[in-house]
């Protein structure tokens, strides 16, 4: 396995294993609100152990990295606030991965953290040529809901039960989405005892108090993924 950046719009790393035979699927990785950092990289070289062509998408740009909360609402509400940019950055790093000559763009999908599992879940609302998305700990309200007939991706949602970022009533509006759009495969999951940000270990509650990794949230979420994926994209 090698990994490198590649430029397209935006700075983003690519980890593959370029000794893989044949065309491979490939996964979308988009970082917390923190920036492009070593949690996301982690995540995708974790998939090319898995087989997968992996990229690991920037979705501010220049690596930009917050070291606090405030630097992770400058970061984050500008995207947050304007739904088609946020999207736009997000078919940039698709287009990307897609054209990568190891990859079968026949088979793609996309996993996000916190902001990324956002990222995603917009993707998929948009229509994007995807098989499958997972929001791991992701806000989960949108601007611009799913149209009827529009997403074609299949979508799991991983979510802490204790999750202030995704409380009952968020989850319960989009289950409702769900049902409004039309998606013929989607499933929510909510892990109990469980705060936001449960699949970093480095979240550890001293940048933000609710923000605290689980083990068991963080295996179980991880192994739903891998099904999924055993069952749309192999």
């Amino acid at each position: 396995m090698r990994a490198r950046d590649i430029d397209y719009r935006c700075d983003e790393a690519n980890l593959m294993d370029e000794n893989a035979a044949g065309l491979r699927p490939g996964v979308l990785v988009f970082h917390e609100g923190l920036g492009l950092g070593e949690f996301a990289m982690e995540r995708a070289r974790r998939l090319t152990g898995l087989g997968y062509v992996a990229l690991a998408a920037d979705m501010f740009g220049d690596r930009q990295q917050a070291s606090n909360l405030q630097e992770v609402a400058t970061l984050v509400s500008g995207l947050r606030a304007a739904p088609e940019k946020l999207r736009a950055r997000g078919r940039a790093g698709l287009a990307a991965l897609a054209a990568l000559p190891q990859v079968d763009a026949g088979r793609l999908a996309a996993i996000g953290f916190c902001f990324g599992g956002s990222v995603v879940l917009e993707l998929a609302r948009e229509g994007a040529n995807l098989k499958a998305v997972v929001s791991f700990h992701g806000v989960l309200a949108t601007k611009m809901p799913a149209q009827p007939g529009q997403v074609k991706a299949s979508v799991l949602v991983c979510t802490g039960a204790d999750d202030p970022l995704a409380p009952p009533e968020q989850v319960a509006d989009f289950e409702n989405e769900m049902r409004t759009g039309g998606v013929q495969d989607w499933q929510v999951i909510a892990y109990g005892n469980t705060l936001h940000g449960f699949t970093n270990p480095a979240a550890d509650g001293s940048m933000m108090r609710t923000a605290l990794y689980n083990e068991q949230a963080d295996r179980r979420s991880w192994a739903s993924m891998k099904s999924l994926f055993d069952e749309v994209l192999t």
